[in-house]
């Protein structure tokens, strides 16, 4: 391709869902690599044993999520011991109510090796569910309803889909996102009718661009249905009153190139957040019957320093998601009084999210918050009183007392002098001099931020004297919408030497060397392993990939693959030349030498739909023939499982114990 050839000797692996003539090969050369895994890593398997219980008895197994109220019902989920998923559950009026199992998880997935339910959708009348099982894990979901007073599931079943759907007020007409079985883009909005075979289900929306995602919701109000088209760089609206679902719906503002805008409904007007002439958004206002931009009003200016993520609608009050200086923080504003305040939330780094908001009429604001060494707690926050109450804090079964660990927030330099921030994390009293082994994560792409979270896991890291730091590169959006914008498309290439950068600032202050020094990333940050692995091979003790996009160019010219079209304006289409020179450039998969390489774990899933198993099964295998080093590489295909790994709320730990088990062992650690 422009004049250009490349010899993809491992091209044949990708026959296992085109049923090609090398399928059976296929399946026979992943369980070689597993078992090969297995046998390298044998040493070890009393360790993972041991790992996996530490991991798996710090989680409270009969737990209940904190209840939300919605129409009249509060709706839980709740975990019993011993057991891998959970029961969706509701009470009316009041907590002291009987409870009411509406899907008993535990029971559907008994049968099933892979099993994830979503989309649950309970319709106005609170009589009716509808919700989405997919037991493959190629995120393709079967949309099934259910009588909550009888019990009965109606044979209406819906494939292929997204999971999702949403009723139109009437009670009994369902729209739902279609998806194409091949390349499970989304590209039609269906409406059901209640009791009437799928096959004659309306097409109410077909996207044309196939670059777009689409998907469709209901404002909070309960009063519209929106279709929501949306790519990269654009986004697209078009509504429908919800309470006339047979209507038509119309377009709110036509398509813009290279402007997005998101809508929610509130009182007498559409809010909107955009890009346009805003380059970390602005919130505009416009009347309902006057929805084109011609009509919108400024609310929220943009700012150069502060970006807009987005905003939760209440009847008197909205709450914006604001990131400064790479933190998010909570703006809430009065509507009535028109004032405005922000939550104070008191640590160095962290991470605060809009939690489960369903009533439109609230004055309560229920927001989520964690940090690298605070345990995610649910807080309901009055918006009258200023009033916060703590009502749930992550239980570490076993205990946990934050004070034994220190947290973080470092800035490294890049090659082009920017600041980069770190968040990282240890216990207090390992010796900082350059001697302590260190895991350095990041993704660093879409615009998505990997803010400092908190986690169980970690602890066994952290328990065992490893420090874990979080490189917040370019690619995400941490520090700003231009921070996205300078790690994307022909600034791609950003992202790798900030990870880069980083890892050296932390040897150059002695927190770690080169040979204690474990880098991690998983599907677009596996991309990112990769190429730091290509481009500095030396700095790095281990590499862990995760279900990792490692080739580039060959992925995003074929079409027939899920979401390649939708990534364009991401990574770029090679079928431009210079596109194509720039991918080429930096795909690990192209770029594999006869050199040193780290030592490396890769892992994949055999059912992936996001990043397909092949890629990581090509690249390993061109490591292993190009590779002039004796360090491990090895491949773990999960034969059952997708992008997410093993469902569950236990069996992804397993897959956790094997990459810590990896690290311990190449730093001498037992037990």
């Amino acid at each position: 391709m422009h004049g250009d050839v490349r010899i993809d000797e491992y091209y044949w692996m990708a026959d296992f869902f085109s049923e090609g003539p090398d399928r059976e090969k296929v399946v026979e050369y992943l369980n070689e690599e597993n078992a090969y895994t297995q046998k390298m890593m044998e040493g070890t398997s009393q360790f993972q044993v041991d790992l996996f219980a530490e991991m798996k008895g710090r989680i409270k197994e009969k737990d209940e999520s904190v209840p939300v109220f919605k129409n009249g019902y509060f709706y839980y989920t709740r975990s019993e011991e011993g057991q891998q998923y959970y029961k969706y559950c509701r009470k009316k009026g009041s907590l002291d109510s009987d409870e009411e199992i509406l899907l008993d998880v535990d029971a559907l997935a008994k049968d099933y090796p892979y099993y994830s339910a979503t989309g649950f959708n309970i319709s106005p009348d609170n009589k009716l569910l509808a919700y989405g099982v997919d037991t493959v894990s190629r995120r393709q979901y079967t949309i099934y309803i259910k009588n909550l007073e009888t019990g009965e599931i109606f044979p209406d079943s819906i494939f292929p889909t997204s999971g999702g759907s949403v009723w139109g007020n009437d009670n009994r007409t369902l729209f739902y996102t279609a998806t194409n079985p091949k390349t499970l883009l989304s590209e039609e909005i269906k409406r059901h009718t209640l009791g009437q075979s799928s096959e004659n289900d309306t097409v109410v929306y077909k996207e044309q661009d196939n670059s777009n995602y689409i998907g469709v919701g209901k404002t909070k109000s309960g009063k519209y249905i929106m279709i929501a088209s949306s790519a990269t760089v654009s986004s697209e609206y078009f509504i429908l009153n919800a309470d006339f679902p047979e209507g038509n719906f119309e377009v709110f503002q036509p398509r813009i190139k290279d402007v997005i805008y998101d809508v929610d409904h509130q009182n007498d007007k559409f809010l909107i957040v955009t890009n346009q002439d805003a380059l970390n958004f602005k919130l505009m206002e416009t009347p309902l019957e006057k929805t084109g931009a011609e009509n919108w009003k400024e609310v929220i200016p943009a700012s150069a320093d502060v970006l807009i993520e987005g905003i939760e609608v209440f009847e008197k009050y909205l709450v914006v998601t604001e990131r400064k200086n790479g933190l998010l923080q909570l703006r809430i504003r009065s509507i009535e009084a028109n004032t405005e305040y922000y939550v104070d939330f008191g640590e160095p780094a962290y991470a605060a999210y809009i939690g489960s908001n369903p009533e439109y009429t609230s004055e309560t604001l229920r927001y989520y918050y964690t940090s690298l060494t605070t345990p995610g707690s649910t807080y309901d926050y009055h918006m009258i009183s200023k009033e916060k109450a703590l009502l749930k804090r992550q239980e570490v079964v076993g205990g946990y007392n934050p004070e034994l660990y220190l947290t973080e927030r470092l800035y490294a330099t890049s090659h082009d002098d920017l600041k980069i921030p770190i968040s990282l994390v240890y216990k207090k009293g390992i010796s900082l001099d350059g001697n302590a082994p260190l895991l350095l994560y990041a993704y660093g792409s879409y615009g998505n931020s990997m803010d400092a979270g908190f986690s169980t896991n970690r602890l066994s890291l952290l328990d065992r004297g490893f420090i874990f730091a979080i490189a917040h590169v370019r690619g995400g959006q941490e520090m700003g919408r231009q921070w996205y914008e300078d790690g994307k498309l022909f600034k791609k290439k950003n992202t790798f030497t900030d990870f880069i950068s980083c890892a050296e600032f932390l040897i150059a202050e002695k927190y770690t060397t080169p040979q204690h020094l474990f880098a991690e990333g998983g599907s677009a940050g596996g991309l990112l392993m990769g190429a730091i692995t290509n481009l500095r091979p030396d700095l790095w003790r281990g590499v862990l990939a995760d279900v990792p996009f490692v080739d580039v160019v060959t992925t995003m010219l074929d079409e027939n693959i899920p979401l390649t079209t939708n990534e364009f304006d991401e990574w770029g289409n090679p079928k431009n030349q210079d596109s194509y020179e720039y991918m080429k450039s930096y795909s690990p998969y192209d770029n594999v030498e006869r050199k040193d390489y780290p030592n490396m774990l890769v892992t994949t899933g055999l059912h992936d739909s996001q990043v397909q198993y092949f890629e990581p099964a090509k690249w390993v295998a061109r490591l292993r023939t190009h590779k002039t080093d004796q360090n491990v590489l090895l491949l773990k295909t999960n034969m059952e499982a997708g992008h997410g790994g093993a469902s569950g709320r236990f069996e992804y730990l397993k897959e956790i114990a094997l990459q810590y088990a990896f690290m311990f062992a190449l730093e001498g650690i037992t037990e």
